[in-house]
């Protein structure tokens, strides 16, 4: 039953976690935006620039590394597909809540998670969609 569950549940209840207990030093409280732009690393280019990598950066890799195993738990056509479908949309609108109505998570980086896992919702639905319908032609004698 937990491969049902979709994968993009984690990096939300990562970035909820951010918002809820997001504190840096000691008992000031950050913004989220402030805590997902502070850089956890750096990487020196060959440019001599310095490229840093925070926190939110971290987590939209993350996220998109996810996408990708949710799309290919997609193309499967099994039950348990269809219940992920289903608890990919109710994540959706837990999501769209969030960012409309909480304000911690009004920033691009949960924009970008929810977007995500809209593209997961609607990848789901159009994959499931035309594999049952390749499914219903060639039940029918004379198509092709």
């Amino acid at each position: 039953m937990l491969i049902a569950l979709p994968l993009l549940l984690i990096p939300v209840v990562i970035y909820n976690l951010i918002v809820l207990f997001g504190m840096t030093g000691g008992t000031a409280a950050v913004s989220p935006d402030a805590t997902l732009r502070e850089p956890m690393f750096s990487i020196p280019m060959a440019s001599g620039a310095n490229w840093e990598v925070g926190v939110g950066d971290a987590l939209l890799l993350f996220a998109l590394v996810l996408l990708f195993f949710e799309l290919l738990k997609s193309t499967s056509s099994q039950r348990v597909a269809i219940v992920n479908h289903a608890l990919s949309l109710i994540l959706f609108v837990v999501c769209l809540v969030e960012f409309l109505l909480i304000r911690g998570f009004a920033t691009s980086t949960f924009f970008l998670i929810t977007t995500m896992v809209l593209l997961d919702v609607l990848a789901g639905f159009i994959v499931t969609i035309i594999s049952a319908r390749k499914d219903f032609q060639i039940g029918i004698p004379g198509s092709t």
